[in-house]
């Protein structure tokens, strides 16, 4: 009989009929010590957290939702679906965080959603107009908590989601102002923007929204393999475009402009000649693999940060080998693992951000919602770090320019009151 732990006699083989090399023995270790495995220390971390939120919202859900049939045990159960449980039901927002159908309240939240539906910028394939909804979708699959680092977003901070921003299809500068005066609410408010899209044009009048809040000097972290400063694509402001109309801005400079995963056969020439015109910052996969991951968010951040009062990120879902991230309008071979742009991300995002974008998430290409998955991991990885180097909310101390934005008349029994 073979003996698997090797403590007899070495095995025969059957066919030569020589004697083989002993297997190799299993070695016991006494200094083993659990208390220093990451595993062990997130399990204890978890028992700290508080869970006050959390009951809140099972009795929030008994009330709005009626109490559970008799024939249930667990009578935190509700007759209709409310909150968190179960992952398939429910009508979704990003992560089942309150809707906020009355968008002049979104200031009473950490951070807040923001979908922009939109692909009129697309100069490939559409379907990035779906983003929002792909991501919210698959987004009910998570759980506000996260092991490794300790954190549960429903504990520690206030999450909601505003909605979607009403673009407009056939227009690409109006659509621009629809984000512009969506992202300027948000941030003038106070919350954290969170914004899904949608295509990558987006990326300069979201900018733009937060730098009109502001008279402080912001930098950019941006995740792709394109370089998209071009000032236009087929003679338009395009996907290809947001960071040359982004850093024409006062207090948006191309010197902080930091552009990590770029490379391949999917980059103009004429955003390269406006780089190197600019001198912004390029850092290849080349480049990354050689520096690794922590020295390249390291070299980032001193760039991005240097002279500037805060940091926006922008994560291109086609920054990651399109192997993993087949449901996008521009895939690429060649780009990042998932577990390496998470890792950066977070390493970027650890030292406070003013805003983050994820976009270029197309559904109708998607394979299993794994691209919508990454996107919305993406999104939780960067709040659980904020969450837990003490960033959340650090952005509000550069909002010194609020916008105010008027609300609609007053709903009234009769309809509505139209004065003024």
């Amino acid at each position: 009989m073979r003996d698997f732990f090797n403590n007899g006699p070495a095995r025969a083989h059957k066919r030569a009929g020589v004697a083989t090399q002993p297997l190799p023995g299993r070695h016991h270790h006494p200094d083993f010590d659990k208390l220093n495995m990451r595993g062990w220390r997130a399990a204890e971390k978890e028992g700290k957290l508080p869970s006050a939120a959390w009951q809140q919202e099972r009795a929030w859900a008994l009330r709005m939702g009626l109490t559970g049939s008799d024939s249930l045990e667990d009578k935190t159960i509700p007759t209709f679906a409310r909150g968190e449980l179960p992952h398939y039901a429910g009508i979704n927002t990003f992560l089942k965080a309150p809707y906020i159908e009355d968008s002049t309240l979104v200031g009473n939240y950490d951070a807040a959603i923001i979908g922009v539906p939109f692909d009129g910028g697309t100069t490939y394939r559409p379907g990035t107009r779906f983003g929002p909804q792909g991501v919210r979708k698959i987004s009910a699959l998570y759980t506000p908590y996260n092991y490794e680092m300790g954190i549960d977003l429903r504990e520690q901070m206030t999450l909601c989601d505003v909605g979607d921003v009403f673009t407009i299809p056939a227009n690409i500068e109006k659509t621009f102002d629809q984000v512009t005066r969506a992202v300027s609410h948000v941030a003038s408010s106070g919350a954290l923007p969170i914004i899904i899209g949608g295509d990558h044009s987006i990326g300069f009048p979201c900018v733009r929204g937060i730098a009109q809040c502001t008279s402080k000097r912001i930098g950019i972290v941006h995740f792709d393999r394109h370089i998209d400063i071009q000032e236009k694509d087929l003679d338009e402001r395009m996907h290809t475009t947001p960071w040359f109309h982004a850093t024409d801005l006062a207090n948006v400079p191309a010197v902080n402009l930091v552009q990590v995963g770029i490379g391949g056969w999917q980059v103009p020439r004429e955003g390269v000649e406006e780089a190197r015109k600019r001198n912004t910052n390029i850092f290849t996969m080349r480049d990354i693999e050689e520096m690794g991951l922590a020295e390249t968010a390291a070299r980032a951040l001193e760039l991005a940060w240097k002279d500037a009062d805060a940091v926006y990120i922008s994560f291109d879902i086609d920054s990651v080998d399109c192997g993993f991230v087949p449901g996008t309008g521009w895939p690429e071979p060649g780009g990042f693992l998932p577990r390496e742009a998470l890792e950066l991300v977070s390493l970027v995002a650890k030292e406070g951000i003013c805003g983050l974008e994820v976009v270029e998430v197309s559904p109708p290409y998607d394979t299993s919602d794994i691209t919508a998955l990454l996107a919305t991991r993406v999104i939780v990885d960067v709040l659980g770090t904020l969450v837990s180097h003490g960033k959340m909310g650090a952005h509000k101390h550069i909002i010194d320019k609020p916008v105010q934005i008027p609300a609609g008349p007053e709903v009234t029994s009769q309809g509505w009151d139209m004065k003024p």
